[in-house]
């Protein structure tokens, strides 16, 4: 938790409404997305960049001492702060020192209060003849975009009931700043600062920031503390009657002793993925650019909240979600403008009739009373789900003859392997693909017990799925079957969606000899220190590395990019194949959990990353704090190779 670190490193702030606080180690924005205040104004979506960062530095006697750095175009960074940079920790929030002149110290804080749309900014100064000055860098935008210098932004300030009220732009959430130090107005824009990780996924990758004025404490005053506010929105943090260093100083007790209550670094890491949704809950799919996605959801549920006993949040998840069932599917992603929700995916409803099924087991197990308007509520909507499958819905998705879920038009792309570049599908699996068959399967098992209608529909297609799923050349499954809706065409490309037939789910679909087989073929061809390739390093169509434009990139995204979050499948499948002994859990966590904590110092600090390289070294990749990659961690940690109860 210290320096030295990847000095490129991510850190993250959330404020439990989808809005949050990110940035670099070392200071430097690198994404359009770091900045100091992201709310969400339709939470978790909608989201605005209010405050991107802070030029902050120091007078003194012998000149003015940076303390943050900036990149601009063409590759400049300015001011030196960041080799000041002596120690750095991320958890339960981010913390810098800075080194000073005659071995003196000054630290930095940035947190957010859980549930407020804010950011708590304090430094606590060494003695001597010290003036810390602060600038915020501001531009009012969507967070997907990027300012220019324009003539319409607001520089005036206003003052009221202590605070100095910032109002960019019209139809923006304000800004507000609470402090115990002075404003003085100076306004200026900062021009071409350069956001390097965009530059790399051949984006626009320049932005003016502007910045009404400055911000002044004196080392007299001890501690200095600026909280930053998004005005208009539906919570506040009450300022009354306390100063800017006594309300931070509550937050921070407060804040420390709430998060330090969490069990353990990954549960309070876990923490900021869970957000509010209108009248409910949802979990965010991962920062600084995703919102919630129906698949991520239900796959990070398992670890988010079940696997760490928060039953009621796991409820109110599945609630929520309950309440979009449309033609018995539940949509893949709510855009963020507002728009109808996509209903594009065949898994995420299978996903969330499973999650449904594992709240209600460990909700018993638990001697937990659910809700009875909230269990009808959620059967009702896995019913319509099945049913809606059963007899046919959009995309091609229906019950097939054999008991088996088909799917799968031209031109779309349906399941978890989803890139597409304008009308090109990269992996389109059209047909029955496999890993769609254990959740169907799965599914329609635990239906049976609530709905004995579909038992009959489980055994017929359980009995297909091992006639037609085997390949007898590379003693594995085909990846699809009754490929393009032909029977008896197959894809045999080996990719890591079979684990799932054997690990991953409530009830296996392959056991004995040919389970372990499976398990060896995706051992030795698809594991590596960051997840599981998504195709086989020896097929033609591998790509090693994940980087270049946006074609580039989601050319390769399923073509051998390596995923986290298929380590938990594979990490259950691995145990179920080779025993259950103490030697095989401890190697387990050797081989399969060790690496995968030691990643998590390497991008987003404290959390798993997205994706990786498929060739070594495995360099992260994509969104740097994933919530289901983090999700199947916890599960790993907590159920798989957890000791079992005496």
């Amino acid at each position: 938790m210290t320096l030295p670190l990847n000095r490129e490193a991510e850190w993250l702030e959330t404020d439990g409404w989808g809005g949050f606080a990110s940035g670099t180690l070392d200071g430097v924005r690198s994404r359009r997305y770091h900045g100091l205040l992201v709310c969400a104004t339709v939470p978790p979506s909608g989201r605005m960049m209010l405050l991107n960062g802070l030029e902050v530095w120091l007078e003194t006697p012998q000149g003015p001492l940076a303390l943050s750095s900036q990149r601009y175009s063409p590759n400049i960074v300015e001011p030196d702060g960041r080799e000041r940079i002596q120690s750095f920790r991320w958890d339960p929030w981010p913390k810098w020192e800075f080194a000073l002149p005659e071995g003196k110290k000054i630290s930095q804080e940035f947190l957010m209060p859980r549930g407020f749309p804010a950011l708590v900014a304090v430094w606590d100064f060494p003695p001597g003849d010290w003036v810390l000055k602060v600038r915020p860098l501001i531009s009012g935008r969507d967070y997907h975009a990027l300012q220019k210098e324009n003539s319409n932004f607001r520089f005036e300030a206003q003052f009221a009931q202590g605070k100095v009220l910032f109002q960019p732009y019209p139809n923006v959430p304000g800004l507000s700043a609470f402090s115990n130090g002075s404003y003085a107005p100076d306004p200026h824009w900062f021009r071409s600062f350069r956001y390097e990780r965009e530059a790399e996924r051949g984006l626009d990758c320049e932005e003016d920031l502007a910045s009404p004025g400055v911000f002044q404490f004196h080392s007299g005053q001890g501690r200095a503390a600026l909280i930053f506010q998004a005005e208009g929105l539906e919570t506040h943090l009450d300022l009354s009657g306390m100063t800017a260093p006594a309300l931070a100083e509550r937050i921070i007790e407060e804040e420390g002793r709430r998060r330090l209550s969490l069990q353990d670094p990954l549960e309070r890491a876990g923490e900021h993925y869970r957000v509010r949704r209108s009248r409910g809950r949802t979990l965010v799919a991962g920062y600084p650019w995703f919102t919630d996605w129906g698949r991520d959801t239900f796959v990070a549920l398992r670890g988010l909240a079940l696997a760490t006993g928060r039953l009621e949040e796991a409820g109110l998840i599945l609630e929520e979600w309950s309440r979009t069932v449309s033609q018995g599917m539940i949509p893949n992603r709510f855009p963020e403008k507002g728009e109808w929700p996509e209903y594009n995916s065949v898994d995420a409803s299978l996903w969330f009739g499973i999650a449904v099924f594992e709240y209600f087991q460990r909700c018993r197990a638990a001697e937990k009373q659910i809700p009875p308007l909230r269990e009808k509520v959620l059967l009702a909507a896995v019913d319509a789900i099945l049913a809606g499958y059963a007899m046919g819905t959009r995309y091609g998705i229906k019950l097939s003859e054999d008991g088996l879920l088909q799917a799968g038009e031209p031109g779309l792309q349906l399941t978890w392997m989803d890139a597409k570049i304008e009308h090109w599908v990269v992996t389109p699996r059209i047909g029955k693909p496999v890993e769609v068959q254990a959740l169907w399967l799965n599914l329609l098992r635990m239906a049976g017990d609530h709905f004995l209608s579909w038992r009959e529909i489980f055994e017929r297609g359980k009995k297909s799925f091992e006639e037609k799923f085997w390949n007898p050349e590379y003693e594995c499954l085909y990846d699809v079957v009754d490929e393009n809706h032909v029977a008896g065409q197959r894809d045999g490309s080996l990719r890591p969606n079979q684990i799932f037939a054997v690990g991953g789910l409530p009830f296996p679909l392959i056991t004995g000899a040919r389970a372990e087989k499976i398990v060896d073929l995706v051992e030795r061809h698809l594991l590596t220190p960051a997840g599981l390739r998504s195709l086989s390093f020896g097929d033609p169509r591998y790509h090693p590395r994940y980087r270049g434009g946006l074609r580039q990139r989601d050319a390769s995204y399923h073509q051998g990019t390596a995923w986290p979050w298929l380590m938990g499948a594979f990490v259950e499948a691995w145990i179920a194949v080779k025993g259950r002994s103490p030697e095989k859990f401890q190697e387990a966590r050797e081989r399969f959990v060790r690496p995968l904590e030691a990643q998590m110092e390497t991008m987003g600090l404290g959390h798993l990353f997205e994706i990786a390289d498929g060739d070594p070294p495995h360099k992260p990749r994509g969104c740097p704090f994933q919530a289901w990659s983090l999700g199947e961690l916890i599960r790993i940690k907590r159920e798989i190779l957890a000791p079992p109860n005496p």
